[in-house]
């Protein structure tokens, strides 16, 4: 289903809010992944907590349960380097409800990814994105403010592509012909075929248009989440919003990227297209980066992904059992640091409540969880994690 075609599933998700029903992950396996040689846990469908000094292995728990929902690492995007040091294999494996699905991934060192749902390969890994929804909340999320506008694209870009797989597609075959647009014209010794270069700037701006036209859907509809979001954490009186910014929004993008050939072929590159979008956030109509206390960054960084889940929970992908849509799971990697009691406070109520499904939270502070549990009246589980090992605690 296109994009625009789900937009009053929305309305009609949000008034049924009470019928979302939680994707849960009840087991998951893990074998040589990064500093985790093995381990096999049983989850709790509401709250799991892995404690434990930096660098024990609790964030890699959490890396994994997201690799299975976006067949890759959240923090490395070279797959080899997931292996666990001096082993030859990975494997990955996860038991899910109500999907009642299997879900595996295992890799050998020097090939590629084998993704399986229910032990049948998948024969393109875009057709598992989106099956079992996810939003994780890690410390650098703070260069969605601070970083370039790469940072920015890919917040959009793993939004989107969990409601809609056509956009995926979209994304795919204007990377894939941007790509090839680029080889022409970084080639020193021929000058690019005119023809060939229109036919790709023409899929180009077909592509891009319709990219434009889903990101700027989204943005549209998660500000006010996260506007609420922020004033609830905050309790601030500034005034924070997003604003997306593209190159279609100067004209036609063909006409756009062809004005500027002859400069595209002196850099090398193509200048303009939707690979150059970027998400503005402001507060009070500033820059953030500019502007913002550390605490206000944290927070504004926080407020956008928990907007972000909300709207994956009213409304997800038709291959979701649920026709109301689903609660995708929420990972929590260390967020809290750097953070008043009061925010704390605040996030704590928040995650605490029935909005929210099955969430995964680390911290190397005992005292942040207990002040987690003791507010919610949930199943949980918590497990130690030390060098590697995984035991739990409950």
């Amino acid at each position: 289903m296109f994009f625009e075609e789900k937009l009053w599933l929305f309305a009609l998700a949000s008034s049924k809010n009470s019928y979302l029903c939680p994707v849960i992950l009840e087991k998951l396996s893990l074998i040589n992944y990064k500093n985790i040689a093995a381990a096999d846990l049983e989850l709790s469908p509401k709250m799991n907590c892995f404690i434990g000094h930096n660098g024990a292995g609790k964030t890699n728990v959490l890396d994994a349960v997201y690799f299975l929902s976006f067949c890759r690492s959240a923090t490395n995007p070279i797959d080899s380097q997931v292996l666990r040091h001096g082993e030859d294999f990975m494997m990955l494996e996860g038991f899910y409800s109500p999907l009642t699905a299997h879900i595996s991934c295992g890799m050998k060192r020097g090939q590629k990814k084998v993704f399986k749902r229910d032990k049948k390969a998948y024969k393109r890994l875009s057709e598992h994105i989106g099956l079992i929804p996810l939003v994780m909340i890690a410390p650098d999320d703070t260069l969605l403010i601070d970083g370039g506008s790469e940072e920015r694209r890919r917040l959009l870009d793993m939004g989107v592509s969990q409601l809609d797989r056509s956009y995926i597609e979209a994304l795919n075959n204007y990377n894939k012909t941007l790509q090839q647009r680029n080889t022409l014209l970084k080639d020193e010794e021929h000058e690019p075929d005119p023809d060939v270069m229109s036919i790709l700037e023409e899929q180009m701006a077909d592509w891009g248009e319709a990219i434009y036209e889903r990101r700027g859907q989204y943005v549209e509809q998660i500000t006010p989440l996260f506007q609420a979001f922020y004033n609830d954490i905050a309790n601030a009186h500034e005034e924070v919003t997003l604003r997306y910014t593209s190159h279609c929004q100067r004209g036609p993008l063909l006409e756009v990227i062809r004005r500027d050939r002859m400069k595209d072929r002196a850099v090398g590159y193509s200048l303009h297209g939707v690979h150059r979008d970027d998400l503005e956030i402001l507060l009070d109509g500033h820059p953030m980066r500019r502007e913002g206390s550390q605490g206000q960054r944290k927070t504004f960084a926080i407020a956008l992904k928990l907007a972000q889940y909300k709207y994956l929970s009213q409304y997800t992908m038709l291959h979701t059992p649920q026709a109301t849509g689903s609660k995708p799971l929420l990972l929590l990697d260390d967020i809290f640091d750097k953070l008043d009691s009061q925010r704390v406070e605040k996030i704590v109520a928040l995650v605490s409540g029935d909005e929210f499904g099955q969430i995964f939270i680390t911290d190397t502070n005992r005292d942040h969880l207990d002040q987690i549990l003791k507010q919610s009246s949930h199943d949980y589980r918590i497990f130690q994690v030390e060098n590697g090992e995984i035991n739990s605690k409950s």
